[in-house]
This record gives C-alpha cells, sequence and structure tokens, in this order.
C-alpha cells in the first residue's frame, strides 16, 4: 500500500476528524500522487510519517484522499464494508417503520462517495468516487444480501463522476427494470418514474419538513413552487388545505405529480401546471392572487463557489417574489439543499423579500435534512438542506 505524507501543519483538519486531504495539501516531493491509480488505497502519514488514516486516493481531483478508516490494522475492504452497511441499515431501522428512506448517505455513513435509496425490495445506488467504484460488486452483493433487494439500479450519471474521470452510466444489476418506484411518506403513496427522477428518485431528505409544514396549512390556500412530484402540496393537501396549486419547469414531473395527486384521491384539491417558477410567481401577482401559504423548495442555486454571486441573488429573488404573494398573516416556507449557503444566508435573504410596510418576518421553526441524513460532526459539508418556516406580519 503507497503512504502519502502531509505538509507541515497540514494534518490539523484530518486529526479532528475530517474525512478529506486536498491536493496542495500533501507532500508530493516524498510522496508523489502521480502515477497512483484512480480508487487505489493507500495510508495518510503526518510529515514525520506518522499514521494518521487509511484512504483511499484520486490523483485526478481536487479531493485527492478520502478517509476510509482510522485503525492501522483496519484497511477498508469488504468486510469493513459490509459492517458499515449494516450499522447505516440499523440506524434506519431504528428510526423507520417502514423501508422508505435514504440507506447511506455518503461521508454521514463512514462510505465517502456511496448513496443508497431504498424503496421497499428496490434499491437505488449512487456512486461518485474512483475508491468506492472499486467495490461496485461488493456493494451490489451486500445490499442485496441485508435488505433481500429483488431490483438495485446502479445511477451512476452523476456530474461529479467526471471530476473523478469516471464513465456515466446507469444499469439495473439485479433483477428486472422497474419503470415505478413506489414510496409510503407520511401516510400518502407516491410513486416517482425512474428514468424521470431527478439524482436517486426522490428527495427524502425533506420528508420531515414536509411533516412539519402540514401543522400551518388547514383550510388554507397554498402554492407549492418547484414541486417536483409533488410531495409538499400533497402533504398539504392530506392535511386540510382548501387548494393547493403546483408549479414545476418539467412537463414529465408535472405529470407524475398530478398522477399522485389521483392515487391519494386529492386532485380535487391539488393541481400542479408546467412553468418556470419566476415567471409564475409574476404572473400571479399580476393576475392580483394571493396565497396563504408559499412553499418555496427551489434545486441548489449554488452548486460551486464562483456560484455564490449569483445564486444568492436567485434565492433573494425567489423569496421576494414568494413574499409577495401572501396574504396578511401568511406563511412561507423557504428552503435551500445549497451546502455553500449557510442557514443564516437563507434567513437573510427570507428578511430582505419581506414586503415593505409589514411589521416583518416571524420564525416560527428551522428546518433540516431528515434523520436518513446524518451529519458527519467534523465535516459540515455533510449538512446541506437548510430551511425556515416564517410569518409575514
Amino acid at each position: 500500500m503507497n503512504s502519502l505524507r502531509l505538509k507541515k501543519r497540514e494534518d490539523k483538519r484530518i486529526q479532528s476528524g475530517h474525512g478529506w486531504v486536498f491536493s496542495n495539501e500533501i507532500d508530493t516531493r516524498q510522496t508523489p500522487l502521480k502515477g497512483l491509480e484512480p480508487g487505489s488505497p493507500v495510508t495518510v502519514e503526518t510529515v514525520n510519517g506518522k499514521f494518521l488514516a487509511h484512504a483511499y486516493v484520486n490523483p485526478h481531483s481536487l479531493i485527492s484522499c478520502r478517509v476510509t478508516s482510522r485503525r492501522a490494522n483496519e484497511p477498508f475492504n469488504a468486510t469493513v464494508l459490509r459492517a458499515r452497511l449494516q450499522y447505516a441499515l440499523e440506524l434506519r431501522n431504528y428510526r423507520f417503520k417502514e423501508p422508505y428512506y435514504r440507506w447511506v448517505h455518503s461521508e454521514g455513513d463512514f462510505l465517502p462517495g456511496l448513496t443508497v435509496d431504498r424503496y421497499g425490495s428496490t434499491l437505488v445506488v449512487q456512486i461518485t468516487t474512483a475508491g468506492m467504484e472499486c467495490f461496485r460488486d461488493e456493494i451490489v452483493d451486500v445490499l442485496q444480501a441485508l435488505a433481500g433487494a429483488t431490483a438495485i439500479y446502479l445511477r451512476n450519471d452523476a456530474k461529479v463522476r467526471e471530476l473523478e474521470h469516471l464513465p456515466s452510466y446507469r444499469e439495473w444489476v439485479v433483477g428486472k427494470p422497474v419503470d415505478v418506484l413506489d414510496i409510503v411518506e407520511n401516510n400518502l403513496q407516491f410513486r416517482v418514474p425512474t428514468e424521470i427522477g431527478q439524482k436517486t428518485g426522490w428527495f427524502y431528505d425533506h420528508r420531515e419538513s414536509r411533516n412539519t409544514i402540514t401543522r400551518w396549512v388547514s383550510g388554507k390556500k397554498v402554492l407549492d413552487l418547484y414541486t417536483y412530484l409533488g410531495a409538499f402540496g400533497l402533504n398539504a393537501a392530506s392535511a386540510g388545505a382548501s387548494s393547493v396549486l403546483a408549479i414545476d419547469a418539467s412537463e414529465s414531473a408535472v405529470t407524475a405529480a398530478n398522477e399522485n395527486a389521483k392515487l391519494n384521491k386529492l386532485d380535487n384539491i391539488f393541481t400542479a401546471q408546467t412553468s418556470d417558477a419566476v415567471e409564475a410567481m409574476r404572473a400571479l401577482y399580476s393576475e392580483k392572487e394571493h396565497f396563504d401559504v408559499v412553499i418555496l423548495d427551489p434545486p441548489a442555486f449554488i452548486k460551486k463557489r464562483k456560484d455564490r454571486d449569483a445564486g444568492m441573488r436567485h434565492y433573494g429573488l425567489n423569496n421576494r417574489l414568494a413574499m409577495r404573494l401572501l396574504n396578511p398573516g401568511g406563511i412561507i416556507l423557504s428552503a435551500s439543499c445549497s451546502q455553500a449557503l449557510s442557514h443564516e444566508d437563507l434567513l437573510q435573504q427570507m428578511r430582505l423579500g419581506t414586503p415593505k410596510g409589514c411589521l416583518g418576518l416571524q420564525l416560527l421553526s428551522t428546518l433540516r435534512q431528515g434523520a436518513d441524513h446524518p451529519v458527519h460532526a467534523s465535516m459540515p459539508e455533510t449538512l446541506y438542506l437548510t430551511g425556515a418556516i416564517g410569518r409575514v406580519v
């Protein structure tokens, strides 16, 4: 096994528990990165040669090493992989009664580069790093054994794979292809068309947020922006909203959302329409439409550091347009899945979006990713979802 030594004073972050080593932290004169096989195992050492961690390497990536173990006598292998997958499953079984959840949340479950979503006996797997790709077959075997999966879909087409010099592909590796993924969430049924699904299909991370907003919707007129497959809006409709208008730019997603409304016998309350959310908000305002509750859950506007300024403007614009559609005393749920946008950043955009002449914004609830998306205490990067429910007075 090759060793990589860190430069002087570059070991503090790894010592504190962080799981990434960046290429500029490695002493490449003593231990060159060039020539190492992407995904191959390495040991990470201090400048004096003291063992810090086992990791896998990729010389093509800015994140050159991802820590897999901190015990010198426990390098990452199939046995360790199985134990970690079992630990992750036990956590979900403790928290959820039904088999619909994110089973593996990458670094949050100490399995960097691996994401697994469970839809009953069907699993959707995403591998984003060369190191985890080396264990592809073992991952499939263990997942099938632990869950009794009848179908496993490798959705390995994330753009981040390009940074790892990995090919993009989708493949059913266990069982026959499944056209629709079935979910039960908050006593509602949802169907996710496999091929139109974003990322790994369903956004389990907002399950608790969707449950929280139901406390504020009884008898209310609701606008659900960036609805995707109707999750927020249908939770609101089920909780007693008088009407729900849902907006999404994807025609196929809107079709699926309306089908989900019929499935739950809520199509008399819930209607999804195809439109750009910003243009829809402007049109609704010009038509003097107003709502008691607006749900604003956009895609990540900040994907890279260079996108931060433009992304902040997008969050600001969306919150401003959403709040001016609220009736007096109206409720807004505003969320962000941009890891680079902190909770305080989001609150600032909400404050700036509060209409002139209002007394202000009352904060009623703080939102974050659900229990099946655990946060690594030493890696703030694993906490990416934030949100708040507020009342405009």
